[in-house]
């Protein structure tokens, strides 16, 4: 852990730990504490070296100031602090002018677009929404740049009705993203063409070698993977084929990212080096690097996930450039505290974290296996090397990965052994088809040859991808969970460097509080609770037994385990024996009697009732049967029509009932 020792790496962690404070404590504006820390850090600038006590006091400064401008920096990217935000001026109807910032995935309903607000009521504002747009054949389809004039609704984007399940409202929030607008096309005042950007102009050269490509003879999935590698447009992989990969642990090289641009940037050290050699300078041939990098993060749009990756080795670039014969680990904390200035919500991107953490570990595990064992032959180093940098990076992200996405691959080197040399080919012959393809000049030959070539590796990951038995799924693993894990994957590789004293005590603590942690969540996960799920158009009651999980329902509706919402529910609480069962009409739960009332409408007349549970559109007189029965809560799941639900709550209200509808404010949980 030698690079502890780097001041970067320190910088790097209280800025870190300053972003995450200020993520939890808004309250608190960290402005009035990094400008005094920061005059008193020029005051004990010119005095730290004189006395020991001065020099500590120094160093706490020091670090506080990169503490404070991390929360600072967050800070002032909330609207909170943001006076000019159009959160300040919501109103019942908004009119706004916006300009499309990126296009997003389409699903079966909508088309998406992230859009920075301009105006709101011909007021300057400022701020990014979520725009949804109904989809029908006459819906137009938008670009980057162009700005549109809406007169709508402003609306929080919706937490998940059901627990533990994916929070798109937290993913939204972390690309600085808060509210959303939901409109047809006919709501659309008004179209034009907005001032270009850079990223416009990068994405306008992508549509066009898109279109380009999609006129030449390569079939759907091949033409979806090209346009994945080398363009970084990933919109078109059909959900099958994007599976496939996941389950082989290829997802990584469908996403533009540090892989794509690391192997670039190897492939170009490799190409220059006989140039660098004949002109005895390297600082211009990594300028030169440096421009062709950019070039094809310009290529692939300029996604936030290429930018990031092409200045992470665009660092590494720079550092030859200025003959500094720094430690790349170095360079790596350098390029990632930079990162953070320009923008600290990347810190929260699952993309960020992984690539760092892979990176990290590469650099960090890979040298010190080599001092162990280096192969001399040329085809055993080129294997040894895939093994140990594959082996790397998957030890420094699988606990992160376990967290986010409950799968381990377990073929994950096989893959890496297939892709990894093969991939830099596909590549460099990706743009030259493209480039190619742009000017007409694109071979029959050359398209069916490459197109066999992406099909072949398809196949080969398919295959992989069948062997269930080595992916394992539904895994739950906790955020304690992870943090341990690092604690204790650092203790068994700094094991030779620390004394026996210490290791001990550090796997002792490490492992202590990994066991302790895990007889938490175990205590927790093994409490009972009824849950009255929300689903739309069926009805879902589970029982939790512990480690155990009774689902009532009907049989309409088969094979849940799997399926949403019981999936994310059973992973959270590693729940493997499942059952499922009829749903009943009257049963005890802790002491309360409850009674569903279904679409018969049947209920028993003057019975003690605590909960009565509407579903299926009940066919009753809901206030005759208040007055019969008494109960204390009436909760209406989603297989209700909404039409409905506003005349019952009226009627609980008017005899001081409480009412709950899982639609409005999600599943009913009794514990």
């Amino acid at each position: 852990m030698k690079f502890i020792n780097f001041s970067i790496v320190k910088f790097s962690f209280f800025l870190t730990a300053g972003i995450l404070v200020a993520r939890f404590k808004l309250f608190i504006d960290f402005r009035y504490l990094l400008v005094p820390s920061f005059v008193l850090l020029l005051i004990f600038w010119t005095n730290s070296r004189k006395r020991i006590p001065q020099k500590i006091f120094f160093g706490i400064i020091t670090y506080s100031c990169f503490l404070f401008l991390g929360a600072t920096l967050y800070q002032y990217q909330t609207p909170s602090f943001q006076h000019q935000h159009y959160s300040k001026k919501i109103s019942a109807h908004n009119l706004l002018q916006l300009k499309v910032k990126e296009v997003l995935k389409k699903d079966a309903y909508q088309f998406k677009y992230i859009v920075e607000v301009i105006s709101n009521h011909n007021e300057r504002s400022n701020g990014k929404l979520l725009l949804n747009i109904k989809r029908n054949s006459t819906t137009t389809v938008y670009a980057i740049d162009n700005l549109l004039v809406v007169n709508s609704k402003i609306e929080k984007i919706p937490s998940p009705l059901n627990p533990h399940q994916f929070d798109y409202s937290k993913y939204m929030k972390s690309l600085g993203i808060y509210h959303q607008i939901n409109i047809s096309n006919m709501e659309i005042l008004n179209k034009s063409e907005g001032q270009a950007t850079l990223r416009g102009q990068a994405n306008k050269l992508r549509s066009f070698l898109i279109g380009k490509l999609k006129q030449n003879n390569l079939s759907e999935n091949e033409l979806a993977i090209v346009q994945a590698l080398v363009l970084g447009e990933k919109r078109d992989i059909s959900k099958i084929l994007y599976d496939d990969y996941a389950a082989a642990g290829a997802i990584h090289i469908l996403a533009v990212s540090g892989l794509h641009i690391g192997i670039i940037y190897m492939i170009l050290l490799y190409i220059f080096d006989p140039i660098k050699r004949l002109l005895k300078s390297e600082k211009g041939i990594n300028v030169l690097i440096i421009i062709m990098l950019w070039g094809f993060a310009f290529l692939t749009g300029l996604s936030p996930s290429v930018i990031r990756a092409v200045t992470m080795f665009s660092f590494f670039a720079f550092a030859k450039i200025i003959n500094r014969d720094t430690n790349a680990i170095n360079t790596l904390f350098l390029s990632y505290f930079t990162l953070l200035i320009i923008n600290p919500n990347w810190l929260f991107h699952v993309g960020f974290q992984l690539s760092y953490l892979a990176v990290l570990f590469i650099l960090w595990l890979v040298p010190i296996w080599n001092k162990f064992y280096y192969p001399k032959h040329l085809i055993l180093k080129k294997f040894w090397g895939i093994i140990t940098v594959t082996l790397a990076a998957q030890i420094g992200i699988i606990p992160l990965s376990l967290f986010y996405f409950h799968q381990f691959p377990g073929l994950f080197i096989l893959t890496n052994l297939i892709v990894l040399p093969v991939i830099g080919l596909i590549l460099c012959l990706g743009i030259l088809l493209i480039f190619l393809a742009s000017f007409n000049a694109l071979p029959d030959w050359f398209a069916f040859s490459y197109n066999y070539l992406i099909k072949l590796l398809n196949s080969i990951i398919s295959w992989i991808a069948e062997q269930d038995i080595f992916l394992f799924q539904d895994i739950s693993f906790s955020f304690n969970q992870v943090i341990f894990s690092y604690l204790i994957l650092i203790t068994i590789v700094t094991y030779r460097k620390l004394k026996k004293q210490k290791i001990v005590l550090l796997t002792v603590l490490s492992l202590s509080i990994l066991c302790y942690t895990n007889l938490l969540i175990k205590d927790y996960h093994s409490a009972n609770e009824l849950i009255i799920f929300h689903k739309t158009r069926h009805s879902l009651i589970g029982n939790k037994k512990g480690q155990k999980l009774e689902i009532f329902k009907y049989d309409s509706l088969k094979e849940l385990g799997n399926n949403y919402p019981i999936k994310g529910y059973r992973i959270y609480y590693d729940i493997n024996n499942y059952s499922e069962k009829k749903m009943p009409t009257v049963f005890s739960y802790k002491n309360k009697m409850i009674l569903i009332v279904d679409s018969l409408g049947v209920y028993p007349k003057n019975n003690r009732v605590d909960i009565a549970i509407l579903v299926n559109n009940p066919k009753i007189n809901l206030n005759r049967m208040l007055d019969s029965l008494k109960p204390k809560l009436i909760v209406v799941d989603g297989n209700n029509y909404k039409s409905l639900i506003p005349l019952w709550k009226k009627s609980c209200y008017e005899r001081n009932i409480s009412f709950h509808s899982t639609s409005q404010k999600g599943a009913y949980i009794i514990r």
